[in-house]
């Protein structure tokens, strides 16, 4: 089943090769009393609907920053990102609510699954804040789930399921929102070698079919076999193409 999306609508009179996301000179500055730590310096960046970006960067290097700004979660403290033309930093909160609920799908390294509630529960949840039709949501669950390899686990809980099987999980609460950007944020982080394999080989299935991924991941190897595109982020700050970081 090929993998079905949504993208924001065009802004009237938008040059459809503008990319679907575009950062320009994006700052991130927190304050810990005294001591400024700037964890975006400066980062500009255009994503293209259709593209496997990956984010490749050590901890603390500002690429989680950088997805959290992305998705409408934070905003800088300087810069603007620019959503299919639509300035995003500018947008009230319903609307930055409206985005994230229609527009991005987001998975973490630590799957941050409602542990109480089934694998379809957790699932339909995602469709419970963007206006999916109840009768709907059952039914696009128990599809997206059985598409992920996950048809026989839909009663079982979190903790019943490998971790495998829960950044599947993780996956399916994300896609069935038919999101057009996948934001991931280490999502093989906590998974062993073949388990990080299978989940990189979907999120390449996925791209395949139109969906437009960004991957956050230290793995360089892993970020060179999957993505279409790498770069690399250290200190807050972008580096040029081909530019590897010095220890």
């Amino acid at each position: 089943m090929p993998y079905m999306h949504t993208a924001p609508e065009p802004r009237s009179g938008q040059d459809h090769d503008e990319p679907l996301v575009r950062a320009l000179e994006l700052t991130r500055v927190y304050r810990r009393g005294p001591q400024e730590i700037r964890a975006l310096d400066g980062v500009s960046l255009d994503i293209h609907a259709g593209e496997f970006v990956a984010l490749v960067g050590s901890s603390g290097s500002g690429k989680s920053t950088l997805l959290n700004l992305l998705a409408g979660l934070d905003t800088p403290t300087s810069g603007r990102i620019l959503v299919s033309g639509r300035p995003l930093s500018t947008q009230s909160p319903e609307a930055l609510a409206h985005y994230r609920a229609h527009h991005v799908g987001m998975v973490f390294q630590a799957f941050n699954l409602v542990s109480h509630r089934t694998a379809l529960q957790n699932v339909e949840l995602a469709m419970y804040f963007n206006d999916t039709p109840r009768e709907e949501r059952r039914p696009r669950a128990e599809a997206m789930l059985a598409r992920l390899g996950l048809g026989e686990r839909l009663h079982h809980l979190p903790a019943d399921l490998s971790g495998g099987e829960q950044q599947r999980l993780a996956m399916a609460r994300a896609l069935v929102k038919q999101p057009s950007l996948l934001l991931a944020d280490e999502p093989t982080g906590n998974l062993d070698q073949a388990n990080a394999h299978d989940i990189a080989t979907l999120l390449t299935e996925l791209n395949r079919d139109g969906l437009t991924v960004v991957l956050v991941t230290h793995d360089v190897a892993l970020a060179e076999r999957f993505a279409r595109r790498m770069e690399r982020i250290h200190y807050g700050r972008l580096l040029p193409p081909g530019e590897v970081p010095s220890p």
